[in-house]
């Protein structure tokens, strides 16, 4: 890369930190009450597991190659299938990370997980039923009792940033990458998540899977001079092997899986609302009471400025649960591991074996326009006041009675299908 550019790609970077940091600043609503981010201790699938292991009730096995990984996600029931492959330099450990050694990202409904060759330590992040995205790192040296350490303020500085909802939360990105994985940020970023169309998906990232005449940003490395948004990108669709581009030994599978990076874009920004209707909720109602308390009133009905800050809060958690806005498919796509058999299997399913985890893949994401996480213990967590709107709303637009057009892609088989699983499926609905 040429001297100049390089400076150039160096201030953008070091501007972006800076406004990262600004926006930090800015977010620390939910350290102070109700919510107490830093002060709370987190209660979620991590946390347990490493109580576990200080308590010596469960050991965590260190591999030569791989260090704690393969026995990590054993023990957080991560997939190996689920793993996903960026290569820009967007992480903790940037330094570690180029096109010929991406990192490494795993997940399950609540837990990520992301790993570098050679690297440091291994990323944890978990969606906290209470608190939202909860961070640790587990240094990657052989212990007896190795030490899940729960990280704040270096991960929330883009975490907990208008990025993330101004919640502490997860962000998915794609960028245009320089051969040395430098995102190339002078020609723009995406935010991405289920609404975004495919062209603008996956750059700095390596994807395997077939999407017919479909166009995306994945396998690109962006060489010399051209400007990013020119450059063909033909070579890098309808992949299904990656050996060619790096010793694809060092990771525990060859792959970067289509239709898991699908599924992490659409749960990453569902935890993210999920978590944006609990704080909100919480906030409006500790309001709510210290208003009443200064004004001596008695009154259980809620404030009508409360009922309003609950539904800011509750109504686009309603309309992403429904895939309000989805970017629509135009082929079928089809990804290289097991992963989309394995998730579809876990249910739960109705009488008629219908489940909300079903894959469409041809038109859509999934063939009832539901989101999954409306099972999470993230979703049950939810303050009763949060609950009770969303179902009122879920049934209202199911039922036909809301025909609005954010729910205008809803066929009436489509809402009665959704409705019909979710009463037969979900114990609280």
């Amino acid at each position: 890369m040429p001297t100049r550019l390089i400076a150039v790609t160096m201030n953008v970077l070091a501007l972006a930190a800076l406004w990262c940091a600004v926006s930090y600043a800015r977010a620390q609503e939910y350290e102070r009450e109700p919510i107490e981010y830093g002060k709370r201790e987190p209660a979620n699938q991590v946390s347990r597991l490493a109580a576990e292991v200080q308590g010596g009730k469960r050991k965590l096995k260190f591999d030569e190659k791989f260090g704690y990984l393969p026995d990590l996600l054993r023990a957080l029931e991560v997939p190996q299938s689920s793993q996903m492959l960026v290569f820009s330099k967007t992480s903790l450990q940037r330094n570690r990370i180029t096109p010929r050694t991406p990192r490494a990202i795993y997940f399950n409904d609540d837990v990520y997980v992301g790993y570098c060759h050679e690297g440091d330590a291994i990323e944890v992040s978990v969606a906290d039923p209470q608190l939202g995205a909860v961070f640790y790192t587990l240094d990657q040296t052989p212990e007896a009792r190795p030490v899940l350490v729960r990280q704040q303020e270096q991960c929330l500085i883009c975490h907990g940033s208008p990025n993330t909802r101004n919640i502490p939360g997860h962000v998915v990105r794609s960028v245009y990458s320089d051969a040395g994985g430098l995102p190339i940020l002078a020609s723009g970023t995406f935010r991405i998540d289920h609404t975004s169309p495919l062209k603008q998906r996956w750059g700095g990232w390596y994807v395997t899977g077939t999407h017919g005449e479909q166009t995306h940003l994945g396998n690109l490395i962006v060489r010399g001079q051209s400007r990013p948004e020119e450059v063909d990108n033909a070579a890098g669709h309808n992949v299904t092997e990656l050996k060619d581009r790096f010793d694809t030994d060092n990771y525990l599978t060859p792959h970067s899986d289509l239709i898991a990076l699908m599924v992490l874009e659409h749960q990453a920004d569902c935890h993210n609302y999920i978590t944006q209707a609990n704080f909100t909720t919480q906030q409006a109602l500790y309001f709510d009471r210290a208003l009443k308390r200064d004004l001596k009133e008695e009154s259980p009905e809620l404030r009508d400025s409360t009922k309003s800050r609950i539904k800011s809060g509750c109504e686009p958690l309603v309309e992403y649960l429904l895939f309000s806005e989805e970017a629509p498919l135009t082929h079928a796509l089809k990804g290289t591991t097991s992963f989309a058999d394995e998730f579809e299997k876990q249910g739960p399913r109705d009488k008629q074996g219908r489940s909300l985890r079903d894959f469409d893949l041809s038109r859509r994401m999934f063939k009832y326009p539901c989101s999954y996480l409306i099972y999470s213990p993230s979703f049950a967590a939810l303050p009763a006041e949060a609950k009770k709107y969303v179902y009122r709303r879920l049934n209202e637009v199911l039922s036909g009675e809301d025909p609005s057009e954010k729910f205008a892609h809803l066929t009436a088989a489509d809402r009665r299908a959704v409705l019909e699983i979710l009463k037969e499926t979900h114990p609280d609905f």
